[in-house]
């Protein structure tokens, strides 16, 4: 049998198997492959191994290393996007799983079919080579297939959403841009008026552009702009 297509391969982490037997079921009937994992320890064996891990959904309260845990040692290594898996809608956790570069943050209860609608559009995002190719503007050069950001002639090294966020700025440049719509577009979905997400990740993006962070404005009370002198 010839397979047109290679199937991309998905990190399932959660010590309940009734839960990683519900997502592989949801995962595998949109095409994915499926690899589990019970603890944090087993995790990130699987990981190191695999080399080809497309994503991973990650449980964070487990046995022997927790979520939190496997989350940063992997963001040591890869910026492969992670999505997290919490009983506890505690919006301290919320803000650490963002400041440790998770790219979603997930409740249980969760409905799979919106897991899977996540994971379809971060994945769409991650493995596109886009056509606009490359975005320039104010000395800031954006490789969108490469997924590389230069400043000043000088690489710098951004998570997937800090990248995300920088190329909708960048090509949103002059525009008013309310946190409603940069959670709509770089994130993909509605995150409840909640906006300690973007601004944790633009106090971040910030640093990292140094003296160009400075382009990003704050719009008090709607959101940013980016703007080029």
């Amino acid at each position: 049998m010839v397979v047109s297509m290679e199937k991309l391969k998905v990190l399932v982490v959660d010590d309940e198997s009734r839960m990683r037997k519900l997502v592989k079921d949801f995962l595998t009937k949109s095409n994915y492959e499926v690899v589990e994992a019970e603890d944090g320890s087993q995790a990130l064996d699987i990981f190191f191994e695999s080399k080809d891990i497309a994503l991973i959904i990650l449980d964070v309260m487990m046995p022997k290393i927790d979520g939190w845990q496997v989350c940063r040692e992997i963001r040591e290594y890869s910026k492969v996007p992670i999505i997290m898996l919490t009983a506890k809608a505690d919006e301290r956790d919320e803000l650490q799983g963002f400041q440790l570069g998770v790219d979603e943050y997930i409740s249980k209860p969760f409905s799979p079919k919106i897991l899977v609608a996540r994971v379809e559009a971060i994945l769409r995002r991650t493995n596109q080579a886009a056509p606009e190719g490359v975005v320039e503007a104010g000395g800031i050069v954006i490789n969108k297939a490469a997924h590389m950001v230069i400043i000043d002639n000088k690489q710098i090294d951004l998570s997937y959403k800090e990248f995300e966020l920088l190329a909708y700025f960048v090509e949103n440049q002059g525009i008013a841009l309310s946190r409603e719509k940069i959670l709509n577009n770089v994130w993909n979905y509605d995150y409840f008026g909640d906006a300690r997400t973007i601004d944790t990740h633009v106090k971040k993006l910030r640093s990292k552009m140094g003296e160009k962070g400075d382009l990003i404005k704050t719009i008090w009370g709607m959101g940013y702009k980016f703007e080029c002198p």
